[in-house]
């Protein structure tokens, strides 16, 4: 038989009982948490890995000649630049294609470049991208002749001619070489090819010392074009399979002349020319930091969106995707402008350093809503599985009391003894303590099974 209880064994146990309970189980607490907090952390690896650092305070961009239409366009975008603290350092180049190298070679130093369509040809331009259009450059090619009843309209008409194509080194030359050869004029042919470009081919052709010249961005300024076009026995050029270039070559586009441009009063010219033109795009390394290539793309809008004789207002900057990819940055400009806080009027600093606080706060905090809701689910799974981890025990010892032998009894009995001693050593939150006291009146029920069978 049992021994039956003693009023001191009461006391010891009740006092047993009381010591358990605390107002909160800080470890299961904590245990809890760490779902979450795991998540948290592995959030802000993923954003600290993948956050643009702080943007540099110095860029650096290639252009063209001191004093050429591209090196003042970068001292324009100079001054805008600089109002958002950022230093533009201009470096001078031989033109488009020296740009080019100089953006290809990752120890020159060269952020961002102006490159003309169409000079790409070999040149790996892997890592490299297009911020967008900033205008259009055409390709002007005047030409002698005294005759205006037989004016040329196809480049083939200029074989065996003497023809300035451009300095070495620049746009133009390139560009010019491409299209001469699409018509079957080459270097070392029966055509004499000059490397003779700008003021120098302008006049020289003015001298009659040239048949033709290319003239291609600086070289094509407007004075430079209406002086030609008021010399006698000069003319330019009137594709008359502007179409077709540009449906060859992706970076040609089709612009018309119309007639009286340059000269109402003498009709300068005198009909509607076609033109063909590759746009002068501003290219970038592929790493540009996201908050410069926003400032750069408002420069370029601030300079180029204006109307022209070329273009209508707002045409330029514009995305237009030729030899290099658009960059998804750009992208994002042009479909949505600038993020938030950099419009918001707050210093280029101050935005730069919220906009990166962000990219880490932001998925934290996505994290911790659904994770303050799921915490005290997962904490009150832990301290009830404890609980319910005794009534296993507590259903198999019963099924065993249909045993007939007393010594049997008397095992389980002891078995018992230690469940309710387990159960009494419990650290239980008193918001629990009613699952508590019920577990103990399932223990009491059973001891009073087995005791009837004793």
């Amino acid at each position: 038989m049992a021994n039956p209880l003693k009023p001191s064994d009461l006391k010891q146990s009740a006092k047993n009982i009381k010591t358990r309970f605390v107002a909160i189980s800080w470890r299961d607490l904590a245990i809890s948490f760490g779902p979450i907090a795991l998540l948290v952390i592995i959030a802000i690896w993923l954003a600290i890995k993948f956050i643009h650092p702080a943007p540099p305070s110095t860029l650096t961009i290639a252009t063209g000649a001191e004093n050429s239409s591209f090196w003042k366009t970068a001292e324009k975008y100079k001054v805008i630049l600089a109002r958002n603290g950022i230093k533009l350092k201009i470096v001078s180049s031989e033109g488009s294609l020296d740009n080019l190298k100089k953006l290809s070679d990752p120890h020159s130093g060269v952020d961002v470049g102006f490159v003309q369509g169409g000079v790409v040809g070999d040149l790996p331009i892997d890592g490299l991208v297009s911020l967008g259009s900033i205008s259009y450059v055409p390709v002007s090619v005047f030409y002698r002749n005294t005759d205006s009843r037989d004016r040329l309209n196809r480049l083939s008409e200029l074989r065996g001619k003497r023809i300035a194509i451009g300095v070495p080194g620049s746009g133009s030359r390139v560009l010019a070489l491409t299209l001469l050869k699409a018509n079957g004029i080459e270097l070392g042919g029966s055509t004499e090819l000059l490397d003779m470009g700008g003021d120098e081919a302008a006049q020289a052709l003015a001298d009659g010392k040239i048949d033709a010249a290319f003239l291609m961005g600086d070289s094509a300024s407007p004075p430079t074009m209406v002086k030609l076009l008021h010399t006698p026995g000069i003319n330019l050029l009137d594709f008359s399979q502007a179409d077709a270039y540009a449906r060859r070559f992706s970076y040609l586009n089709e612009l018309r002349i119309p007639r009286g441009l340059f000269d109402f009063g003498k009709n300068i010219p005198s009909r509607d020319i076609h033109l063909i033109a590759p746009t002068a795009e501003l290219i970038a390394r592929d790493d540009l930091h996201p908050a410069l290539s926003d400032m750069l793309i408002d420069a370029a809008k601030e300079v180029h969106s204006g109307a022209n004789v070329l273009q209508h207002a707002g045409e330029f900057p514009a995305p237009l995707a030729h030899e290099f990819p658009i960059s998804e940055d750009a992208t994002r400009y042009y479909k949505s402008g600038k993020s938030f806080f950099y419009r918001s009027g707050l210093p280029f600093w101050l935005a730069s350093l919220v906009d990166r606080t962000l990219v880490v706060l932001l998925p934290i905090i996505l994290l911790l809503i659904p994770g303050f809701k799921l915490v005290p689910l997962l904490y009150g799974w832990r301290i009830k599985s404890r609980i319910y981890r005794w009534y296993g025990a507590l259903i198999a010892l019963e099924r065993a009391i249909a045993t007939d032998t007393e010594e049997e009894h008397e095992a389980l009995l002891k078995r018992l003894d230690r469940i309710e001693e387990g159960v009494n050593r419990m650290k239980m939150p008193l918001a629990f303590a009613d699952q508590f006291y019920v577990l103990r009146e399932h223990i009491g029920f059973v001891r009073s099974r087995l005791l009837g069978k004793i």
